[in-house]
């Protein structure tokens, strides 16, 4: 289940207008039997609902005793109520940690193309520091309580609940989101939660972890567009480092986290040029604008070529990788406004 807090704004709406109610039948009821005035009958209908004991201001006759006893049996249990639920609301208004969920969820509603990462596990962490160096908007879910309480303070947004629940995906803003990372360790929940992201958000890219060999299918045909196996790609880089040490000890020192130390980024031609000119990597002149060299690309049917060639064609929907120094990359960043 989502914690939240409740406000208590429609309860305090309802004990107003009881309030208000009983005060204006006690003021007519005063004023009709007893023949008092309004301020008299203002007054009576007062210390009666607040049972402070205060005498009539004039001697009350047989009906007028009578609605004493309506009045009181009827308004001090509704006085208590408001009393009580008013009080709560205002100290709520100043309770830390509501004041700071309520601003968690203003921040939440005004989340759009954000990306959602399900655990704060190892993986969850790692995710978090790379979209924070893009400056990519995101919000953590966490069940642990221990967890948010630790990491809260690290300018992250945490939701706590438990994600296998559409209540919560809902309310992390699955609707509005680009991108759903899913982390946790049991294979069976990262599937779960596929499954139901992806009836919330036939549009959302899925990425999620797996365990085991045999989740990998079942992960990808519920919904996932990528499915990540953190033990075998650990394993792979230490058995390369064996088998090419120097070539992934190079490829280590390439940086793709943080904007001030890139080595490697994509460009999207989508919507770039404004004109119909047709232009191919030759044309675009990359590496004597940038520095950059040009070492992959994608097409718009998502084909991947390693080092393309000059004339392969640049458009609507084609994305390339280069490779270059930071300096260069920023310069890149400068020249097509990525």
């Amino acid at each position: 289940m989502i914690e939240t807090y409740n406000w208590g704004r429609p309860k305090v709406y309802i004990a107003l207008i009881l309030l208000v109610t009983v005060i204006i039948i006690g003021v007519f009821g005063f004023r009709i039997l007893s023949d008092y005035s309004w301020v008299d009958a203002l007054y009576m209908t007062v210390i009666t609902m607040t049972t402070v004991g205060f005498e009539e201001v004039q001697p009350l006759d047989d009906n007028g005793k009578l609605f004493t006893v309506f009045l009181i049996s009827t308004s001090v249990a509704i006085f208590a109520y408001s009393v009580s639920v008013i009080t709560d609301y205002i100290v709520s208004k100043n309770d830390p940690k509501k004041v700071q969920y309520r601003k968690m969820q203003k921040m939440i509603h005004q989340l759009e193309d954000h990306i959602i990462i399900v655990g704060y596990g190892r993986n969850g962490k790692q995710a978090a520091v790379k979209l924070m160096a893009y400056d990519k908007p995101f919000i953590v879910i966490e069940n642990d309580t221990e967890v948010i309480d630790r990491y809260h303070d690290d300018k992250i947004l945490f939701l706590k609940g438990n994600a296998t629940e559409d209540s919560v995906l809902l309310e992390a803003g699955m609707k509005n989101a680009s991108c759903l990372i899913c982390t946790l360790p049991e294979d069976a929940d990262n599937l779960f939660i596929v499954l139901s992201a992806r009836q919330i958000n036939k549009n959302l890219k899925i990425i999620s972890r797996a365990s085991q060999d045999a989740s990998y299918k079942k992960i990808r045909l519920a919904g996932a567009d990528n499915v990540i196996m953190p033990d075998r790609i650990g394993g792979d880089h230490m058995a390369s480092l064996v088998v090419v040490p120097d070539l992934i000890e190079f490829l280590d020192n390439l940086s793709i986290v943080g904007k001030k130390s890139i080595n490697i980024e994509e460009v999207s031609f989508e919507d770039m040029f404004d004109d119909q000119e047709e232009r191919t990597i030759r044309t675009v002149d990359m590496r004597s604008k940038t520095g950059c060299t040009i070492i992959g690309y994608k097409s718009p049917q998502g084909d991947y070529i390693v080092n393309p060639e000059a004339d392969t064609p640049l458009g609507p929907g084609s994305k390339i990788v280069v490779l270059g120094r930071p300096e260069q990359v920023n310069r890149l960043n400068r020249e097509f406004d990525i």
